[in-house]
């Protein structure tokens, strides 16, 4: 298997513009972005970019913009994952060889992760792919990379509120978890599309650093001072997701009930927040130096200051 056209979904978000932009700089792919005509997104794409747009209630519209494409890599963020079911369906229909399900992030094949209603989407579309692949229709690959860690920090859900200089931890901040930047998550998708019989039917897994919450306040102190900070404790885990479900049971469904659940799937031990076994060799990925996790650091400060 040779892949050389591939589709990116979601190709404005975080994600997917990081996909295409590492996509694009290995210069191995003709790229197409698939936008949703309902989309009012003012961003632009690359000139070297092929835009289709798409009706993801109308399936002719999907199979139309795959048609050719080797590879279809979902990054359909939470809000759009029901979405992915349609383009699956049109790559099917369409003959394209690999799918890379929208997930980059927590161990969802972990058993208890697994269980937490905030993947409730992502387990169903593993669920039909498996089956879809089971039948020879299709091969498809899941890249497991913990929390994005740049993400992360600009927006405080890991430990530093780099802005406040507080930082919170969770089950006492000595739980070990994997987390990766997004430019590496980028560079394990063209590693998957690159190594296509390596990575057939299964999931990969990569990290930039494995971290403590602990690890984590000593190098953002390392990066920005050692004076000024305040430390919060954020209680447990167990209790975060414990209140996440008795709000969901009370008919609440917004992200602020769903990060309970994803505390869980990062930190919480027996989640698969740790992964004991990486694809990184495969892909030429080399975790980070705590002088370069510093840097990370330093730089995420600043951009928040600008």
């Amino acid at each position: 298997m040779v892949i050389k056209n591939v589709a990116v979904a979601g190709a404005f978000g975080n994600t997917g513009s990081a996909i295409i932009k590492a996509l694009l700089n290995s210069n191995q792919f003709n790229v197409t972005a698939l936008t949703r005509i309902d989309s009012t997104t003012k961003a632009t794409l690359p000139g070297n970019v092929n835009i289709r747009t798409v009706d993801y209630t109308n399936p002719s519209t999907l199979v139309d913009a795959v048609k050719g494409q080797d590879a279809v890599v979902s990054a359909l963020n939470h809000a759009f994952l029901g979405q992915q079911h349609a383009l699956l369906d049109a790559s099917v229909s369409a003959g394209v060889q690999r799918f890379i399900l929208s997930e980059y992030g927590s161990d969802t094949l972990n058993p208890k992760a697994a269980k937490l209603p905030l993947f409730a989407h992502k387990k169903t579309e593993q669920q039909y792919v498996e089956e879809l692949a089971a039948q020879g229709k299709i091969s498809y690959t899941i890249v497991i990379n913990g929390p994005f860690l740049d993400f992360g920090l600009n927006h405080g859900f890991l430990g530093p509120d780099l802005k406040k200089k507080q930082f919170t931890y969770l089950d006492g901040g000595i739980a070990k978890f994997s987390t990766t930047t997004l430019a590496t998550v980028a560079k394990a998708v063209v590693g998957v599309l690159t190594k296509p019989e390596e990575t057939k039917n299964r999931a990969v897994y990569v990290q930039d650093a494995a971290l403590t919450l602990k690890d984590l306040f000593r190098l953002s102190k390392q990066a920005l001072g050692e004076e000024g900070w305040t430390e919060v404790d954020g209680g447990t885990t167990e209790e975060k997701e414990k209140l996440s479900y008795e709000k969901l049971a009370k008919g609440q469904k917004d992200m602020g009930v769903f990060l309970g659940f994803l505390l869980s799937a990062i930190f919480r031990e027996g989640y698969g927040g740790h992964f004991q076994q990486l694809d990184n060799e495969l892909f030429g990925i080399v975790e980070l130096k705590e002088s370069e996790l510093v840097e990370l650091i330093k730089e995420v400060a600043k951009g928040q200051a600008a």
